[in-house]
């Protein structure tokens, strides 16, 4: 007679998986609970929602993931940040509208699930958490054979989060003499890995633990820098100062993020050297040949986040993000649109 299988058989402990949502359920209790109305292991997240301090209130969701960033966490074996990344990919997309983050999913996909390294994107999933100041409310693992190289997985989130209507960011205010105002990232963030995983492993010949004097730190180590989280020193600019665009600078770089927030009739004129570029994106460019116009459309060059405000509150809004701790340049100002000429213009 032949063997009864199960599914353990085929690859998925089911077991293992219940243990694991025990193990989480302490990690989960750390992220800010306002609000949050159920423990992680139903079927849904429960959220009561206080409207009180909103006359229009609006909900704002996104969802992203870390992309080939993971790579980089496999090679070093290292999965504690890479859940920093996917919150901040996510809070970050709304805070540009002026949205505080009220809680958070993720989805984390993977062939065999170890637990320790599952606990490991989970704590990490947390503290993005709580630099967002927002919840870790529910998420899912999926454990699929086959599916996955041993040790890989792919990582997903969800944030939905709340701001009053007459409150949101859009860039509608925006007119002829605003100034463009940077803030500072923490390097590459979680963007064009793909270049930077061809140029430092195949055309470089590197491995993770190759020790670069320009960084002070491996090469691993600088690569899997978490992504700064910009959602609470937004919250504090806008809370009483006029913040007219903000622009997450993501896949597209500057040249097409930016432009996303700008009126069809104002134009863009940005300053090459007003700001400060982190010795990674030199390191690339060199190493790769890369041209500036390339460099400026993959890399965020060391900008995360840009704001467009009125001329006269400029100073006060370098003060603020300098409180902050926030690095922060201004890098250009809008002008009137020309048909003739790019959106963007680089001096």
């Amino acid at each position: 007679m032949s063997k009864s299988l199960t599914y353990a058989d085929a690859g998925v402990d089911i077991d293992k998986a219940n243990d694991f949502v025990g193990m989480i359920k302490k990690i989960v209790k750390k992220t800010p609970r306002t609000g949050v109305m159920s423990e992680i292991g139903g079927f849904g997240g429960l959220y009561s929602l206080n409207t009180d301090m909103y006359e229009r209130p609006v909900l704002v969701s996104s969802t992203d993931g870390v992309g080939t960033k993971l790579k980089i966490a496999f090679m070093m074996d290292k999965h504690d940040t890479v859940g920093i990344d996917l919150v901040a990919m996510c809070v970050n997309d709304i805070a540009v509208q002026g949205a505080k983050p009220l809680f958070f999913l993720d989805y984390l996909a993977i062939g065999k699930l170890e637990t320790q390294k599952a606990v490991d994107i989970v704590n990490g999933i947390a503290e993005g958490c709580c630099r967002a100041n927002c919840a870790l409310i529910g998420g899912e693992t999926a454990e699929m054979p086959d599916m996955y190289a041993p040790g890989e997985y792919d990582l997903a989130g969800f944030t939905v989060g709340i701001v009053d209507n007459d409150k949101i960011v859009d860039g509608s205010e925006i007119s002829v003499g605003h100034r463009v105002i940077a803030i500072g990232s923490s390097g590459l963030h979680s963007n064009g890995y793909s270049l930077v995983r061809k140029i430092c492993f195949e055309v470089l010949k590197m491995t993770v633990d190759d020790y670069v004097s320009e960084f002070g730190k491996s090469l691993g180590e600088e690569l899997l820098i978490p992504t700064r989280i910009y959602s609470e020193t937004i919250r504090t600019l806008i809370r009483d100062i006029p913040v007219h665009g903000l622009a997450h600078i993501t896949g597209g770089g500057i040249p097409d993020n930016l432009v996303r927030v700008i009126p069809e009739a104002c134009n863009v004129v940005l300053q090459l050297k007003s700001w400060d570029i982190p010795p990674v994106f030199h390191f690339l460019k060199e190493a790769g040949n890369i041209s500036d116009e390339e460099m400026l459309r993959t890399f965020n060059n060391g900008i995360g986040m840009i704001a467009v405000v009125p001329e006269k509150v400029v100073d006060e809004v370098v003060i603020r993000l300098k409180a902050m701790d926030e690095q922060c340049f201004v890098i250009g100002e809008i002008i009137e649109r020309k048909p003739d000429n790019p959106r963007i213009q680089w001096v």
